[in-house]
């Protein structure tokens, strides 16, 4: 007996750091009934140590390298809400595998990401003299990036959380629903469509 291929995630979240990832994933997969894999949790988990660590002791390039691997492994085997880091769509690897995904862009202003991010310190890839101004420049470099891969956008920011969840869950069920139809059309094509 054949066991089946997992199915793909049902979304991946991607966007700038502070959009909300983390958050909207946990409450989107409660909303649809799925579960949530967020890829910095895991490589927490896997490395067994904190980013900010990995970052200290091993360096960038090896956290995107084990980002990397991680990424590729969750988009083969999580079949719920995916959450990935900020930085995963630098690489042209990370690109390749996501395309053919339901790739959800999570948007917010430079001006409210500064402002989410300027509260928390545990991000390494905003530490320095001037985080604002780092956040601001890593936008610019990701926004073409973010925008190429995106096959939903929605705003997250200036209205509730709850809002946001529910237009993804709206969002994601319509684009389920028409895959199934479409599917269905090219398995049982009609004579007209013949």
């Amino acid at each position: 007996m054949k066991t089946e291929d997992p199915m793909p995630p049902r979304a991946v979240l991607i966007g700038a750091p502070g959009c909300g990832k983390s958050v909207i994933g946990r409450r989107l997969s409660r909303a649809l009934g799925v579960k949530v894999l967020d890829t910095d949790a895991e490589i927490e988990r896997q490395a067994g140590k904190t980013i900010t660590e990995i970052f200290a002791t091993e360096g960038e390039p090896a956290f995107r390298a084990l980002e990397e691997e991680v990424v590729a492994a969750a988009l083969a085997e999580h079949e719920g809400i995916l959450s990935l880091g900020g930085g995963a769509v630098l690489s042209e690897r990370t690109q390749e595998a996501l395309r053919g995904h339901t790739v959800v862009w999570l948007q917010i202003s430079a001006a409210e990401g500064v402002r989410r991010t300027s509260r928390r310190t545990h991000r390494p890839i905003l530490a320095g003299e001037n985080p604002d101004e780092r956040y601001r420049q890593l936008l610019s470099e990701r926004t073409p990036i973010y925008r190429s891969l995106a096959t939903l956008r929605v705003r997250a920011e200036g209205r509730p959380t709850s809002s946001i969840v529910r237009e993804l869950e709206r969002r994601l069920t319509a684009k389920g629903t028409a895959a199934v139809a479409e599917t269905e059309a090219e398995q049982n094509p009609t004579q007209e469509q013949a």
